[in-house]
């Protein structure tokens, strides 16, 4: 995003307006007037509502956190994680990675303990509070001789002189046994090779929320907690000197954790010596055709709060994208919105990342509606011919801005392309998502094939089918009850699994 829309964020102070979901531009048009898919909305009006979430200041850290699933870093690496942080502010985390994207193939483990000491709000990334740590040790436990054989090389190339000879050449695999990457006592550092950091623990924040129990005769609702960390950098050689101003996929309490979740229990229970083993999961087709959406306000690196709402159109392999800005945490202070649409390309099967597939998006056509007076008065500011009809920007009125290719101000450049990484999958509740390639941290756009993402946003969860109804294998999961018009509409899950979802089809630079 442009640097200075990331200096006027922090003074946006607009009143709390909600913003309705649409269906399609087109049928906008064909009306008159906004038309909404009554889920697609419900999505985006619940997360909005304020007592569903809140943040601990200062985060209460003590306890135990896991992930909840596989996750992907970029590269691809695939692991899970599991978290415990004590009251005298020590901790000890395990990582563990795989080597298939179901995380059921264990490939090593990383024992990792130190101290961490919470300092004051960050004064970059609203709602989150900075943090410094001090690594005492960290080992790693492999779980084939392949691993040994793949980690000793590349710790013994690439390491300083204190690290030759980590693993003699032909050493034997011995299962269960701990070697030291990192010892603050002898001043032995090997994790670099490993591209590892645990700078995630520099930016921490926790929100707890309230899921409803699973079954209709049951009253009341379920605490969850949840457990977010600093982001990691999308290009290796950035990972050890990158300071997270946003966050990874969140981790959950294991005391406090969202229901069903079939690798919570497996997670919790592991340890270096036994990894988790997560259920294989199968590859589905990606299927776009419908309408996805957010769940949860999402934070991105560089100081952006957003929810998003996409529409693809099978047919013609077409798609409309609606982007929603804030100024604060929680998503309700609007400050801008984005139109756009365009093109896509059929997938085909990604070379880099088992499960995914690879599509490219054009971006053809964008509209922009300013929400407060900070931003009319920056787009009235542009430079003639950069951004939409200059001088003629309105709080609440809607501009094209494919006349002028773009907008400079807002770093949209039209027409524009992107390579991108997609995969779908149903969760436990055999909901469909889908999840897009993660965004260069950078700023800058996926804009050639050796730019394509390696790893995944949290996902999208689709809200209506191609046609404009609700998908059949979702229907199972709502109970259904008949308005007055007849029109079916669905009751909400007991449970929304908390999702964050990321997908800019526009440049942001």
């Amino acid at each position: 995003m442009n640097i200075n829309i990331q200096a006027w964020l922090y003074a946006y102070a607009s009143g709390k307006k909600r913003w309705d979901v649409p269906t399609s531009q087109a049928e906008q048009h064909s009306t008159g007037k906004l038309q909404w898919e009554p889920q697609c909305q419900y999505h985006l009006r619940h997360l909005q509502d304020s007592t569903r979430i809140s943040a601990l200041l200062p985060p209460r850290l003590e306890g135990h956190w896991i992930s909840t699933g596989c996750e992907v870093r970029p590269g691809p690496e695939f692991l899970t994680r599991s978290y415990l942080f004590y009251s005298n502010r020590l901790f000890k985390a395990y990582q563990f990675y795989y080597r298939d994207p179901s995380c059921g193939d264990p490939a090593y483990s990383l024992v990792i303990k130190g101290k961490l000491r919470l300092r004051q709000a960050s004064w970059i990334t609203r709602g989150a509070t900075e943090a410094d740590y001090h690594l005492h040790k960290v080992g790693i436990v492999f779980h084939s001789q392949r691993a040994m054989q793949e980690i000793a090389a590349q710790v013994n190339q690439t390491s300083g002189g204190g690290c030759k000879g980590f693993l003699p050449p032909g050493r034997s695999w011995v299962p269960g046994a701990l070697y030291e990457l990192l010892s603050a006592k002898t001043e032995r550092d090997c994790t670099a090779a490993l591209g590892f950091a645990m700078h995630e623990l520099s930016l921490v924040r926790v929100e707890k929320h309230y899921q409803p129990l699973l079954q209709p005769q049951q009253a009341g609702s379920r605490v969850v907690e949840e457990l977010y960390l600093g982001d990691i950098h999308t290009e290796w050689s950035e990972r050890l000197h990158y300071r997270p101003t946003g966050y990874q996929r969140p981790m959950q309490s294991a005391m406090h954790h969202v229901h069903p979740c079939p690798a919570c229990g497996i997670i919790y229970r592991a340890d270096e010596h036994r990894p988790p083993v997560l259920p294989a999961r199968a590859e589905l087709p990606v299927q776009l055709s419908g309408r996805w959406v957010s769940t949860q306000c999402e934070v991105r690196p560089a100081v952006l709060f957003l929810t998003r709402y996409f529409i693809f159109h099978g047919s013609n392999r077409s798609w409309e994208g609606y982007y929603y800005h804030y100024s604060d945490p929680l998503c309700r202070l609007p400050t801008f919105t984005i139109y756009a649409s365009g093109h896509y390309t059929k997938g085909v099967p990604s070379a880099k990342v088992r499960g995914g597939t690879d599509l490219a998006f054009k971006v053809t056509h964008a509209r922009v509606t300013p929400m407060d007076q900070v931003t009319v008065t920056m787009l009235n500011s542009s430079a003639s011919g950069s951004c939409g009809e200059a001088g003629s920007w309105s709080a609440g009125l809607e501009q094209d801005i494919t006349p002028t290719n773009g907008c400079l101000a807002l770093g949209i450049k039209l027409p524009h392309m992107e390579y991108e990484l997609f995969k779908t999958e149903q969760d436990a509740k055999d909901r469909s998502l889908l999840f897009i390639g993660e965004r260069p941290t950078d700023g800058s756009s996926p804009d050639r094939p050796d730019k394509r993402p390696t790893s995944y946003q949290a996902p999208l969860i689709q809200c209506a089918g191609a046609s404009g109804t609700f998908a059949r294998y979702i229907s199972p999961n709502y109970v259904g009850k008949e308005e007055t018009n007849q029109s079916k509409v669905l009751k909400p899950l007991p449970a929304a699994l908390v999702l964050f979802i990321a997908l800019q089809f526009v440049t942001w630079d």
